[in-house]
């Protein structure tokens, strides 16, 4: 008895949860002129609980299918009653009603905190309409076509590809290559939804900051030119700088993600990087009067051209990482590291982690890794060389000496410790 009177009251939470929501987008509205509100909505969640209830005591589910279909004829009755009235087409109250009545019986008859979650998120959508609708708007049609193109080739042919390496040093694992191409582009995309998001409104940093997270190598190149046209082109690579700590952090939380034993190995040194990286380019840009106005500078992260040559590359330099340990050991790894990391730092990072159960240690996983992220920011340095001005270019490499130099001592002091 207790636990059905916890599950009804479950049931009745999901109803006023929604009906808050629905009240409260309706709570203009004269009294009587809704359908339902928030005492309706919690009715209506009461209701698939205690039909649940009455089937589990009958031991027959006709009796909630029933209720269920006379529920959802008489509540789309008086919904089609006030869709006339209010000249709309819209069905949403409908299914937020129908949803309620299912998850409030499901809260009695299956697991009632399944219930509770599905009741959240249902209010959630709810009240996310204006940002949904929003988000919609700014939405391309080619963001929309490469992540739907991503979205089939992930969940169609992604469990297609075979589980196992197919190539003489075993290196390439189609399905393995493949699921870490679509993590990364996952991950890069987050950062080019907050730079759609924040547009040219937010700021040099801001924008620069979530567009790291898509390719920090590309922020660095935008800043260099537009250092050409700015007045103090210095405080620009302090920005490049603090888009360089996202980079290390970004290969931090991936490393984490994957590699769990070598985070150990790395995160004391990422950490003091990315620290000097941020305080040194904070403080140069903290002297700055002004900045230019921020700017979307990357693409797409999710195209199916970009995700195709990442994973080819992936792959080549995977096999590569594979050969060439197999013949050289630890040296071959860290070189294969150096020269891939130049590129592309992801490549060389997942390149490596692969490599973890392979019979290389965590140390040594490690020490690529951070291999990997010191030849990225030479590259980076490179890059800035041929697009930017003296003192851009300078400023930026001075900055990542002294963080190469104190991760440099940290890793230093723990390989001697170790």
């Amino acid at each position: 008895m207790d636990e059905t009177m916890l599950k009804l009251g479950v049931a009745l939470a999901i109803g006023l949860l929604v009906g808050v929501e629905r009240g409260w987008r309706e709570r203009d509205e004269p009294s009587g002129s809704r359908t339902a509100g928030l005492r309706t909505y919690g009715i209506f969640g009461l209701l698939g609980g205690v039909f649940a209830a009455v089937s589990l005591a009958l031991g027959s589910s006709i009796v909630l299918g029933a209720a269920f279909l006379g529920f959802a004829a008489l509540f789309g009755l008086f919904e089609y009653h006030e869709s006339l009235h209010d000249e709309n087409f819209s069905v949403t109250a409908l299914m937020a009603g129908l949803g309620v009545f299912g998850l409030g019986a499901l809260a009695v008859v299956g697991d009632y905190r399944v219930a509770a979650a599905g009741g959240t998120a249902l209010a959630g959508i709810l009240a996310s309409r204006e940002m949904l609708h929003s988000a919609l708007r700014r939405l391309s049609w080619v963001e929309l076509r490469s992540a739907l193109v991503l979205a089939a080739m992930t969940v169609i042919v992604l469990p297609l590809l075979p589980d196992r390496t197919i190539d003489p040093w075993g290196g390439f694992n189609p399905r393995e290559v493949w699921f870490f191409t679509v993590l990364i582009a996952t991950i890069s995309f987050l950062g080019y939804i907050a730079v759609r998001i924040l547009g040219t409104t937010r700021g040099l940093i801001v924008s620069g900051l979530a567009g790291a997270l898509v390719s920090s190598t590309a922020v660095t190149v935008a800043l260099a030119r537009m250092a050409k046209e700015a007045e103090r082109p210095v405080p620009l690579a302090g920005a490049a700088a603090l888009a360089a700590m996202v980079s290390v952090l970004r290969v931090t939380v991936v490393v984490g993600l994957i590699g769990g034993p070598v985070l150990l190995q790395i995160l004391p040194v990422t950490a003091t990087a990315a620290a000097v990286l941020a305080l040194v380019g904070g403080l140069v840009l903290a002297r700055a009067k002004s900045l230019p106005e921020g700017s979307e500078m990357l693409r797409n992260p999710f195209e199916l051209r970009a995700l195709l040559a990442f994973a080819a590359l992936f792959s080549i330099v995977s096999m590569l990482n594979a050969a060439l340990s197999a013949r050289f050991g630890g040296s071959g790894l860290l070189v294969t590291s150096a020269a891939s990391g130049i590129f592309d730092v992801d490549v060389a990072v997942l390149s490596a982690l692969r490599l973890a159960g392979e019979g290389f240690a965590a140390p040594m996983i490690g020490a690529a890794v951070l291999m990997a992220l010191v030849s990225n920011t030479v590259g980076r340095i490179f890059l800035s060389v041929l697009a930017g001005p003296v003192r851009f270019w300078a400023a930026l490499a001075l900055i990542s000496a002294l963080a190469v130099a104190a991760g440099g001592a940290v890793f230093a002091v723990l390989s001697a410790a170790g």
